[in-house]
């Protein structure tokens, strides 16, 4: 009972130190895992036992048998569903052949290239090389995400290194697999036919499992046979279900279902899966806490004084600078990706959960079965784990910046609410150059956005989903335009530290038009218009209109005709190459001559009488 409620609460501390010092939490789980295991048995402990056994050594430990595989293998289902959920087809628009090349032609090159290293560097037979090249084919999404969340860069980059990090898994498991069935089977002619037999039952059952369940539990949903309050238990149960029941038909297969049917579920009509998402999420976290621990803890000593040796070193260099740039430069030939952005993808390839979990699981069977070398796989898989995480957590912001991927201005715009006018004036942004994301609650809103061929999210301003979104790094401008005063005013200060670097903006709200008490933020457009006048304009004339200003008196002059016209809205004034909310232009520019006044509404005349 110590033992298990130390590794949640040593899991849980580990979490938080990651969070408190914007590390990826891998480092000081795996840490806390080998201090209370492999170095606790070395150096700290009397009688030379671990603090924390997690199989059970016939006096102490927490799984008997292959108890602990099955967990590590049920708990990697549940993290690999959380992640299909969050894979939206909207995202890879612009970098889909991109991610379809990394997670095939990439890997192939990992897959020969370190398997060719390990039998070279550390004389591992064939099989075995290829079994550790298989594990480590893998990026994990769960090490990924801590690692970009604070580097603001261009979403095709963030998409790419988000989607492969998540599709990977179930291909580098399924190779992974593949390989190991060789080995167990001993190779020979047959295998091959065996081989492709066994990828294809792989193939058919997980899809086939993933998505007929997918379906299945969103009608479920949607058609209310679910009591709300069961709702994640049973999308839970669902999951393992799915994971259980496609291992049966095709042994290795259940990875792949998850996925699918995670992605599916992501990507459908499905009601209250925000709350999913979220329930799953805090699941993810402590499973996560809870594994590298537990399969830190469970390596000796004796496996990592292998690692001992300058060859481990001459491994990690090649497969990290070589291999991995080859691999995304082949990925990336001919596609609209910059050389720089090329770098920056090859850069990052930290590999976590999946990679660990399977090569431990592998590895011990290898070794119950006698297989000369096996005792390599778990610490070797191990090392590029720990290593890659290290090495991506303290240099990725430093090489962004380097490389010049580093959006030194983060200049997208996110809007709160997406009705009828923020559509438009989103619209007429985008077709200026500008990225702008629309969030609000209202699902049609959301649609009609998406439809309008804008980016757009459904989602509640009071979760935190925004702040976790790595594929909005780039954002530097807030503008609450909801029709809800409350709603614009929590926007503004819960989420300008985040994305207001450049400006956070609100509608001014009835009252503070009455009473002229505007103090609290800057408002967009004029401290005059509120939601109501901006509706009230947008149904006068649901146009932009561009207005070109000579110099400062017709400036103030057009400004001022359009405070006093209550069915127009003034917009933002385009100086050169710069477009500028007009509050943002009083505040930074000074010569007010040679500008473009765009405003929305009633179409006026300007001209002096």
């Amino acid at each position: 009972m110590l033992e298990l409620a130390g590794i949640i609460i040593l899991g849980i501390l580990a979490q938080w130190v990651a969070w408190k010092f914007k590390i990826p939490a891998i480092l000081p789980l795996i840490l806390i895992g080998l201090l209370v295991g492999p170095i606790a048995a070395a150096y700290l402990s009397e009688d030379g036992s671990k603090w924390i056994e997690p199989i059970w050594n016939g006096e102490k430990g927490l799984f008997p048998g292959e108890g602990l595989y099955y967990f590590v293998s049920l708990a990697i289902s549940i993290i690999l569903f959380e992640g299909g959920l969050t894979l939206k087809r909207s995202e890879i628009k612009n970098v889909g052949p991109v991610i379809t090349k990394l997670i095939t032609i990439g890997a192939a090159i990992t897959f020969f290239g370190a398997g060719i290293l390990a039998h070279y560097i550390f004389h591992l037979s064939w099989d075995l090389s290829f079994l550790f090249a298989g594990l480590i084919i893998v990026t994990g999404p769960t090490v990924i995400t801590p690692i970009l969340r604070n580097i603001p860069l261009k979403k095709d980059i963030s998409t790419v290194l988000k989607w492969e990090g998540i599709l990977i898994d179930p291909i580098g498991a399924l190779v992974a697999v593949l390989v190991f069935e060789f080995i167990s089977v001993g190779g020979g002619g047959g295998f091959t036919k065996t081989a492709l037999i066994e990828f294809g039952k792989i193939l058919l059952f997980g899809t086939t499992f993933g998505f007929t369940f997918a379906h299945a539990l969103a009608f479920a949903v949607n058609k209310r046979l679910i009591p709300h309050y069961l709702l994640n238990v049973v999308s839970l149960s669902t999951v393992l279900l799915v994971f259980v029941e496609s291992e049966l038909f095709a042994h290795e297969s259940g990875l792949l279902a998850v996925v699918v049917m995670g992605m599916v579920l992501g990507n459908g009509k499905l009601n209250n899966i925000k709350e999913l998402l979220y329930f799953k999420e805090s699941l993810s976290v402590l499973l996560i806490s809870i594994l590298f621990i537990l399969l830190a803890a469970n390596i000796n000593i004796e496996d990592l004084m292998l690692l001992y040796t300058w060859k481990t070193a001459y491994l990690f260099a090649i497969i990290v600078f070589i291999i991995r740039p080859l691999a995304v430069f082949a990925s990336t030939f001919k596609s609209k990706l910059k050389l720089n952005e090329k770098l920056f993808i090859s850069w990052v390839g930290p590999r976590g959960i999946v990679a660990a979990g399977i090569a431990s699981l592998f590895g011990s069977k290898l070794l119950r079965q006698g297989v000369e070398g096996a005792e390599y796989i778990t610490p070797l898989v191990f090392m590029i784990v720990l290593g890659t995480v290290l090495l991506n957590a303290t240099t990725a912001r430093v090489f962004a910046k380097l490389v010049g991927v580093f959006l030194k201005k983060s200049d997208a715009i996110l809007f709160v609410g997406a009705s009828n006018p923020a559509r438009l004036i989103a619209g007429y942004l985008k077709n200026k150059g500008k990225r702008v994301i629309l969030i609000d609650s209202n699902k049609n809103f959301v649609q009609q956005a998406l439809d309008d061929d804008l980016e757009a999210f459904k989602v509640d301003v009071y979760d935190d989903e925004l702040t976790d979104n790595i594929e909005l790094n780039d954002v530097g401008y807030l503008i609450a335009l909801t029709g809800s005063d409350m709603v614009n005013k929590y926007a503004i200060n819960r989420f300008s530290p985040a994305f207001g670097e450049h400006g956070s903006y609100k509608l001014a709200s009835s009252q503070e038009i009455i009473e002229a008490t505007i103090t609290e933020r800057k408002t967009f457009f004029t401290p005059n218009d509120d939601y109501i006048n901006l509706s009230e304009a947008y149904r006068e004339n649901p146009n932009i209109t561009e207005v070109k200003i000579a110099n400062k008196e017709e400036y103030d002059r057009v400004l001022e005709m359009l405070a006093e016209e209550e069915k127009a809205v003034a917009l933002f004034v385009e100086k050169g190459s710069g477009i500028y909310l007009i509050p943002e232009f009083e505040e930074t520019e000074t010569v007010k001559e040679n500008l473009v006044l765009s405003y929305l509404g009633k179409k006026m005349d300007f001209q002096e009488k």
